[in-house]
């Protein structure tokens, strides 16, 4: 909490006293932040916090390689994560960038499904990066910050925003009060937007799974098992999934794994 105070108040000084460019400075500062979450701190950071043990010799290594070979991914080395200390949670992960990439396996993600399924969900991250999934979210996510930070600088400039609240002297603390209260409408508007762009690149990355594996299958048993683990909900009301589903609803995805390998077998 106090790192966090820490950065809205170098936020509230930049717009204080950096005036007009102030929006400027802090979209670049949110920018950096963004690059070092996404690339530097899963390498650095996080064995600071969890061990990182190479994957053994044996099946589910060679499977992995073997596919990551067959699509072209540049692939270093895969590791075995010790999530299960903190976290029933199983996930996997890239590390790294350029030809130096990682692949990072949960323990509860091993212990919980097989061979077929784990290179299921590995072949399903691997679409995201083959799709470029994440440089455009990356993308997109810098443009949303900086559009946001602009809006708030126009804002703060304008002495009827104040005088509407009945604020006399304009304030920064009060203006960023008032932006937030005139914001939240607008983003809830783009929301939807956002998540659906979200869940269509889901449903690209099992596409590429389905395909490049040959059988979806693996993928398939995979999502059930984590939709019971997560205690997923089968039937959504449509409407709910349009404004906060970031992922479709397992059936939805359970269909067009369906029709994919369908597609590629007649293929």
């Amino acid at each position: 909490m106090k790192r966090i105070g820490g950065l809205l108040a170098a936020v509230l000084l930049l717009f204080e006293r950096a005036g007009t460019l102030a929006w400027l400075w802090v979209w670049a500062a949110v920018s950096l932040f963004t690059l070092f979450v996404q690339f530097i701190a899963p390498t650095w950071i996080m064995p600071l916090f969890n061990k990182f043990t190479p994957l053994g010799e044996g099946e589910l290594r060679e499977a992995i390689f073997r596919f990551a070979a067959k699509v072209g991914f540049p692939l270093d080395n895969v590791y075995v994560m010790d999530g299960s200390k903190r976290s029933a949670k199983s996930n996997a992960f890239f590390t790294g960038f350029g030809r130096h990439r990682r692949i990072a396996l949960f323990d509860t993600l091993i212990e919980k499904h097989t061979v077929p399924e784990l290179v299921g969900v590995l072949a399903h991250e691997i679409g995201h990066y083959k799709k470029k999934h994440v440089l455009k979210g990356m993308l997109l996510s810098l443009v949303h910050s900086g559009v946001m930070l602009w809006l708030l600088s126009f804002f703060l400039g304008r002495e009827q925003l104040f005088a509407a609240f009945g604020i006399t002297r304009p304030s920064i603390y009060a203006g960023l009060v008032f932006f937030g209260l005139l914001f939240t409408p607008l983003e809830m508007a783009i929301n939807p937007i956002l998540q659906y762009l979200s869940r269509r690149h889901e449903f690209e990355a099992d596409s590429f799974a389905a395909i490049e594996t040959g059988d979806s299958r693996g993928l398939a048993e995979a999502l059930k098992k984590l939709s019971v683990h997560n205690l997923g909900n089968l039937t959504p009301h449509p409407f709910y999934v349009f404004l906060h589903y970031s992922h479709p609803p397992l059936l939805q995805r359970l269909r067009a794994l369906k029709n994919d390998t369908v597609t590629a077998s007649a293929g």
